[in-house]
């Protein structure tokens, strides 16, 4: 029997002892209380945090990608970030009472956690995934990728001593020690994983989905960038910059092209070499791309998250030391353009197109091609503009006025920490939420009666209104956005825009902010005159 073969037969062995023993632990820490659990969720968020640069520059000499200091900062985020934005959330027992209602929502942990760890950022995706899981009271068992396997496993050593010193049962967490594509595909599908967190290729995710479990995949990112003219150049460069060379390139979320508009072009181009971007000619840009591409138009795992120096040298040129992007002038997307596709490295693409009806078409083709559902960024003053893009772009995430890559993980925004991004429908995933503690657990509703079955029901002369337009307006002031006349001020053409009326058989479908008719010295609207009349009925028939 070959040792590959062996290999293979003990990863699944593993798998099958480390679940099991994660099982155990769950159906003991199930019944932990919420004080508990946070004061475990507290030691590991510190320990990582503590442990961060440490880490940081372990995954860097096992995988050699990306940057220390980078890395750092993402293991700081995965532990500092997520545990002040997770601490208050509750995960045991009553978590909602709507008295109103009458409804109760009870958390129920899910069970043990299969969370499959990519090679591009491992130490800070393991320790996302233990916190999240084990906040939300369940077992993980955490598969790395082989290229980081060392790292990863001592990120999760991190998490479950952390753990243990807190209270957490023995065997809540663990990491697989013999990684094999046997051995994962042995883990997602293992009759006691109850839910899958998958972070890598699209092969992994489309396994992960097709696992028979509940599943949480993540989508490829080609995150276009649209400059518009009404932006403030300087600061929207040297946003797109940073997040590209953010750990060269390795987030999902990184800017990969930018789209600029007409007007301000020449003011970008200045600012970009003033960011030391360096411009490819047409025939550098063909060898940087025949590096970082293979022949079956995927990306190349050797050039991923390298330096523009190392990029420039393997593909047989140079470019000075100080530069930190390489910026490739385009005219299409597609596989005959290999650089407009998604680039885990510190290259980006650049078209400049006319006006933003033209740049929001030109990110809706990037999007198309290999990033739907995943992440734009749009660097506007103009909130029309803004609007028409959040409206109408193939993306979850529209970040604003931030750099993307660590704008859309919650760094730079609002939005909630996270290093697993899903991207809806339209990049094949379950949902486009930030995924959190609130995504690994169930919820039970517990409902009292509210409308007997003795009570009466309308049954004659009911009638649908429509909700008023005037709060609608108000909820949302930019809804102006969705006509097609908006104009570069956000001002349409009144005269020629009217409501549609309601049908003349149908005239209770009128909104309700149009001037109702009244009855009577009473002033009574339709609806109660329809009730009034459907009451005199019924007492007749009786």
């Amino acid at each position: 029997m070959s040792t590959l073969m062996d290999q293979d037969l003990q990863s699944i062995q593993e798998v099958r002892s480390l679940v099991a023993k994660a099982r155990e632990a769950y159906l003991r820490y199930k019944e932990f209380s919420q004080e508990q659990v946070d004061r475990i969720v507290a030691a590991m968020a510190e320990a990582g945090f503590k442990a961060s640069e440490r880490l940081a520059r372990l995954a860097v000499e096992e995988t050699k990608y990306g940057k220390v200091a980078d890395k750092t900062v993402k293991n700081q985020f995965a532990t500092r970030d997520l545990y002040e934005h997770i601490k208050e959330i509750k995960t045991v027992g009553v978590i909602k009472e709507d008295t109103k209602k009458k409804i109760l929502e009870i958390a129920e942990p899910m069970g043990v956690v299969a969370a499959v760890v990519p090679t591009t950022n491992p130490t800070s995706t393991a320790m996302f995934k233990c916190i999240i899981a084990v906040k939300a009271r369940n077992g993980v068992v955490v598969s790395p990728h082989p290229r980081a396997k060392n790292c990863t496993q001592e990120a999760v050593h991190v998490m479950q001593q952390a753990a243990l010193s807190a209270g957490a049962p023995e065997g809540l967490i663990h990491c697989l020690s013999i990684p094999t594509n046997e051995g994962t595909n042995e883990l997602m599908r293992h009759r006691d994983i109850a839910v899958i967190l998958a972070t890598g290729g699209t092969g992994l995710v489309r396994a992960a989905y097709s696992a028979g479990k509940p599943a949480y995949g993540v989508g490829p990112g080609n995150v276009p960038v649209y400059i518009d003219r009404s932006a403030e150049v300087p600061k929207a460069v040297a946003d797109a910059v940073a997040g590209k060379t953010f750990d060269w390139g390795t987030l999902c979320s990184s800017e990969q092209a930018l789209v600029v508009d007409a007007p301000v072009a020449d003011r970008v181009i200045e600012e970009l070499k003033k960011q030391k971007a360096y411009f490819l000619s047409e025939a550098e840009a063909d060898k940087v791309a025949k590096v970082l591409v293979t022949p079956e138009f995927r990306i190349n795992a050797e050039m991923v998250a390298q330096s523009p120096q190392r990029i420039a040298n393997a593909a047989g040129f140079s470019v000075p030391d100080d530069v930190r992007v390489l910026v490739a002038r385009l005219a299409g997307v597609g596989k005959s353009y290999p650089l407009s596709m998604e680039k885990l490295s510190p290259v980006l693409a650049l078209y400049i197109e006319e006006g933003w009806q033209k740049g929001c078409d030109r990110c809706i083709e990037l999007l198309n091609f290999g990033g739907r559902g995943h992440s734009l960024a749009i660097h506007a003053h103009d909130k029309d503009v803004v609007m028409q893009f959040a409206l109408k772009k193939p993306a979850f995430r529209i970040i604003v006025n931030s750099p993307a890559a660590i704008g859309a993980v919650g760094y730079t925004t609002g939005l909630d920490p996270s290093m697993t991004l899903g991207c809806g429908s339209y990049g094949g995933n379950i949902t486009s939420d930030n995924i959190g503690p609130v995504h690994l657990i169930n919820i039970k509703r517990v409902a009292w009666e509210t409308k007997p079955l003795a009570m009466a029901r309308e049954t004659g002369a009911w009638r649908p209104t429509l909700p008023p337009t005037t709060t609608r307006a108000a909820e949302f002031p930019y809804q102006k956005a969705l006509s097609s006349e908006v104009s570069r001020k956000g001002s349409a053409q009144p005269a020629s825009v009217k409501s549609m009326p309601a049908s003349a058989d149908k005239p209770w479908l009128a909104s309700r902010d149009a001037d109702e008719k009244k009855y009577g010295a009473g002033k009574m609207s339709g609806e109660q005159v329809d009730k009034m009349v459907s009451e005199f009925v019924k007492a007749r028939r009786r």
